[in-house]
């Protein structure tokens, strides 16, 4: 996978985290609310290494 679409899913992971969490959070569905939080941290790590591949120039 490139660095630029490991960004992209982190992206993308991030946003649809969002969505379950606040969710979750408004439905009062605290298992919806905690896989968004678990999904938004996953969307952090894939970015974080799209990142480090572009620091490092490697794909």
């Amino acid at each position: 996978m490139s660095a630029s679409s490991d960004k992209a899913e982190g992206t993308m992971d991030k946003a649809s985290g969002k969505v379950k969490e606040v969710t979750g959070s408004v439905t009062n569905d605290k298992e919806m609310e905690n896989e968004g939080k678990a999904e938004q941290t996953k969307g952090s790590a894939k970015k974080v290494k799209g990142e480090v591949k572009d620091a490092f120039g490697s794909d």
